[in-house]
């Protein structure tokens, strides 16, 4: 269960906050609501719960993937949430008080942890919208991701892009690198989403059904 629960009107609350953000930064937040409970648990039920070490999120925003997370049995101290807007980080502190949030810029993520994080991280969960940024960044970002993880870490990210890979693993040589694999449309979040799983090629299997 999360710290504390959310209050019963908290959706509307968050989708007027994540409505202003994204007019504010449209770049940093890429959407207009936060995920729904359904993609939140999607994505919180690909992390293997038997590998050790922290648990990254990045781009929490109002803490729905983080509830799902902790929902799914993951204990508050082995979260390590990057959120890059300040409002957002007082709203998730309050909220769960026994998570670690740190604030900073995930697109350069090794150096927003260096003094956060000991140790590999197990997996990175994450919620940044990926298709407003230039493709050099999200490359830079599975970069380095690994680099934390080491080969067998699991990289999981949600899309509202329905027909395409978030990370672009058919440019630049990735595609020998790494492997990627999408679920079927979350359809009941909307807009209808999908989840994809990325791996290091020969490391962990395939990334999952």
């Amino acid at each position: 269960m999360t710290d504390r629960p959310y209050a019963t009107n908290s959706g509307f609350v968050d989708n007027l906050k994540f409505f202003r953000q994204m007019i504010e930064t449209p770049t940093v937040t890429g959407a207009l609501s936060p995920s729904g409970p359904a993609l939140a648990r999607k994505m919180a039920s690909y992390v293997d719960l038997t590998r050790e070490g922290p648990i990254l999120e990045i781009g929490p925003g109002t803490g729905p993937v983080t509830k799902a997370l902790l929902e799914r049995g993951i204990a508050p101290e082995r979260l390590v949430l990057v959120e890059y807007e300040k409002r957002f980080c007082h709203l998730l502190a309050e909220r769960f008080p026994r998570v670690n949030i740190v604030q900073g810029d995930a697109y350069a993520l090794k150096n927003t942890l260096k003094d956060h994080v000991r140790g590999q991280v197990a997996t990175v969960v994450s919620s940044l919208p990926l298709l407003v940024r230039p493709e050099r960044d999200r490359i830079e970002l599975l970069h380095e991701a690994f680099d934390l993880m080491g080969p067998d870490g699991l990289f999981i990210q949600f899309t509202y892009g329905l027909t395409i890979s978030p990370m672009p693993l058919h440019a630049h040589g990735l595609g020998d690198r790494y492997v990627g694999k999408g679920s079927a449309p979350v359809l009941l979040n909307f807009p209808p989403a999908r989840v994809w799983r990325y791996r290091r090629a020969g490391h962990g299997g395939q990334p999952g059904a």
